[in-house]
Parts: C-alpha cells; structure tokens; sequence
C-alpha cells in the first residue's frame, strides 16, 4: 500500500458551478460517457469492520465527518484483500475506512469514527477509502462508477452536500492531493495520478478530479435525491443500522400484509436522509408482481429488507421494503439458486 442521469454521451462540453457561482465549461469525459452508455451499474457496500481498530472521535464529535477524501494504493501488483490484509497488520502506521476496486465496495473500519489516511488535521475531518489499481477499460470505469457512487452514499449518510474542495480547499469531496495542499500533512498526490494515466491508457484521455465530481453529483441528484440537509444534533445523535447487502435477482408478490408497512428510499433507519412513500403512489395491491435487484440484512437485528421495482424497463423507480411485505417467488428462487450451484461447480 502506498503510501448523470448520468453524464449524457456525445456533450461536447460539461458545465460545473464553482464555489463563487460561477459556471465553468469542462471537456467531456470519455470515462464519464462509457459509465453512461454501458449502463454500468455501482456495486453494492459489503459490511466487514474489523474491530481491531481504534476508535477515535472526528473534531466536532463520534459520526460528524466534514467530507471524504479518495484515495489510490500507487501499488499496481496488488488486490483489494490483499491491501485490507496489509492495513489490518499496519493500522498503527496508516488506515482507511473503505477500498473500492472494479466490483467491490469493502467497508472494513467505523466511518463514524476518524482513520488514519492524510495526517493532521485531515484525519479528524473526513472519511476515506482506498481505490486499488486495475488494468482494464471496463475495469477502471467500473471502479471509478463504484468510488464516485460510494463518495455520494457517504455524504448522503452523513447530512452532506457536494462540493468540490480541489478547486480551493474547501468542501466536501477531497483528493489526497487537495489535502496536502490546502491542509498539509502529508506530500501525496493521489489519485490524480493514476486517474490521469489510466484514463490516457484506456481511454485515449486523462481522467480529472473535475470529472470525477461531475459523476458524484450525478449519483447524488439521481441516487439519493439530491437534496441533503445538515444533520441536526438530534438525528446526529440516532444510532443508525449497519446493513449488510448482496445482489440478488427475484421475483414477489405483495403479500396480503403489504398495506401494514411502507415503501422506503433505503432500507428504513440506515441513513439520515430517509424517505417514505404511499402504497397509493404506486398502484399497490395484493398480489402485484415486483422485481426483487437487492438484499439487505441488519447486521443488529437481523430483519431482512428488499429493493424493488414494479417493472423491468430501464430507469424504473426503485423501493426498499421489509420482507414482510412480499412474497417470494420460490420456484424462481430455487431455480436461480440452482444456477448458480452448478455455474459454481
């Protein structure tokens, strides 16, 4: 270790609103376009804290970072275990909340609690996550499509607004460089490096941190709908629920009980920004077909919630809902569980 909708294809210029107002045209990215025209899809956080690290409080207080900082490991040969592997051995020197490569989001340490990524005083202020070198096209707009989704999901969580702090070292989405820069500690550069090379490489253009925040207000907007308000002291103070996902195709019915709960934006307590929408909104009764994309399981409880669609056309509206309101298809489900048994054979 070292140490829009998306962006639409065929803009000739994109337009970022700097911290003044002001409006400032970019050329297109190819990598940006790519993630757009392949439909590529972020892939789901996996929950694997590890305990073993110090827990040490943020400098306003235990869940109140002020942003995030992304990272890159500047190690070409490694994988994404084998660098949480070496940050467990040497946490003592450095670690980081999260590593992202091409299909995994891995969270292995508290967010709500500060690591040890940027040196003083960056550690006490933001969330950080590793991304680990790959070396492929889709590869690459696979991992940067998982880091810049995973960047909107955390300022999400936390009651935070985009705001690109490389353009004058102040906001919430940080490159290590901009760290270093405007907050010293530490000579890291990353990943402007590795973006700029890759993107050269694979794409015939070098990929920017401007770029990279254009895909992390896109997901923003569209994923975790755009609007994100200061956390108050109150909703601060709420204990939120560590969920563990896994993708899953199945499809359900409403069960006769549907009516008795509601149809959520997340899965319901684990994020501040919670939303909650009618049966009526969506033309509910009993026995409807749905389209089952997600599964997520709370890792206290136990209590096993679902991510749904009422349809298969691209860009349909998506819910979570406890399991108690389907149910599941089982023959499907069956079926599936048998491909994949003798795929894995």
């Amino acid at each position: 270790m070292k140490k829009i909708p998306l962006l639409l294809t065929g803009l000739l210029t994109l337009f970022t609103v700097g911290a003044a107002g002001t409006t400032t045209a970019h050329a297109s990215s190819a990598v940006n376009s790519y993630i757009d025209s392949q439909n590529i899809k972020p892939a789901n956080v996996t929950s694997n804290v590890w305990k073993g690290f110090p827990k040490n409080a943020y400098r306003h207080g235990v869940g109140k970072p002020e942003g995030v900082v992304v990272h890159e490991t500047a190690n070409p040969s490694s994988t994404i275990y084998n660098e949480i592997a070496y940050m467990k051995a040497n946490y003592k020197n450095a670690f980081v909340h999260s590593f992202v490569d091409a299909t995994h989001i891995i969270n292995i340490a508290n967010t709500n609690y500060l690591s040890w990524g940027v040196g003083f005083p960056g550690n006490a202020r933001f969330v950080q996550f590793e991304q680990v070198e790959v070396h492929s096209k889709s590869a690459f707009a696979h991992e940067v499509s998982n880091a810049a989704w995973y960047t909107a999901y955390l300022l999400h969580q936390y009651g935070l607004k985009p705001n690109r702090a490389d353009y004058d070292g102040k906001g919430t989405v940080w490159s290590h460089r901009a760290v270093a820069k405007y907050l010293g500690g530490s000579d890291h550069t990353d990943p402007v490096g590795y973006y700029s090379s890759t993107g050269k490489k694979y794409f015939g253009q070098g990929y920017t941190m401007i770029q990279f925040y254009q895909l992390v207000s896109s997901y923003y907007k569209n994923d975790f709908s755009g609007s994100a308000s200061t956390a108050s002291s109150s909703s601060a103070a709420t204990k939120l629920d560590k969920v563990t996902y896994s993708k899953t195709t199945e499809t359900a019915k409403l069960s006769t009980n549907y009516s008795k709960y509601r149809l959520y934006n997340h899965v319901k307590n684990a994020y501040t920004n919670m939303k909650k929408y009618s049966w009526s909104s969506v033309k509910a009764s009993t026995g409807k077909k749905v389209y089952i994309n997600d599964k997520g399981v709370k890792d206290e409880s136990g209590s096993t919630w679902y991510r749904i669609t009422f349809s298969t056309a691209s860009g349909a509206k998506q819910y979570w809902v406890y399991s108690g309101v389907l149910d599941i298809d089982s023959a499907a489900t069956a079926s599936s569980s048998s491909a994949n048994s003798s795929s894995a054979q």
